[in-house]
């Protein structure tokens, strides 16, 4: 299993106890683990369980199971998995533009989708052997996924190819990812939107 990230290494700054600062190489965390090197990948069971663990470990909570090998590839299938806490940055796939589709394999999670001033227009609860399993979204719509349970797993597909630099427009109306008012802008999402499920079933 190879993990694939943006970034070969990060530059971490640390102090001795002599108060003396250097600077360490660390390698981040990964975004995504890359696909198997096979014509036919059975999707299987323990491939989720994988991801499941490292999405616990990772700093965003979250990450991407790839299935398809390149990223110029036309149609992107990947496992997206996600823990309660992790914040996706409100965004849309509009240059250039691109349809995009989830189904909820395991957990729950909430779509929220806004205008152009961060209104919310609509909210999707969405578990499996529910009546909401998924939602398809196209080109230009604002949005965001809540994990609502832990290891909440999610197959998407959206078109291709990806580059870093094209792939989301982030709304700026929303905060970065992994900054102080992120948690503050999830937090109140979540209660704007219904809270959190509790009980038996949720």
């Amino acid at each position: 299993m190879r993990l694939e990230t943006t970034a070969s290494s990060l530059q971490r700054r640390s102090f001795k106890p002599n108060g003396v600062l250097t600077l360490t190489n660390e390698k981040p965390f990964p975004l995504a683990i890359e696909a198997p090197d096979a014509k036919v990948i059975a999707l299987t069971a323990e491939m989720l369980a994988k991801a499941s663990t490292l999405a616990r470990q990772s700093p965003r909570g979250r990450i991407i199971q790839r299935l398809h090998k390149r990223d110029d590839a036309p149609l992107h299938r990947m496992f997206n998995v996600m823990q309660p806490g992790s914040y996706a940055r409100p965004h849309r796939h509009c240059t250039p533009p691109k349809a995009e589709a989830f189904i909820v394999l395991s957990g729950a999670v909430r779509f929220v989708a806004f205008d152009d001033r961060g209104d919310i227009l609509q909210c999707l609860d969405m578990r499996p052997g529910s009546a909401t399993f998924g939602v398809d979204i196209e080109p230009g719509v604002w949005h965001t996924l809540i994990a609502l349970e832990p290891d909440t797993i999610l197959f998407e597909v959206k078109n291709g190819p990806y580059s870093p630099a094209s792939d989301k427009d982030f709304a700026d109306w929303s905060p970065a990812e992994d900054t102080p008012e992120s948690a503050w802008f999830l937090t109140e999402l979540i209660k704007q939107t219904g809270g959190m499920p509790s009980g038996p079933g949720r």
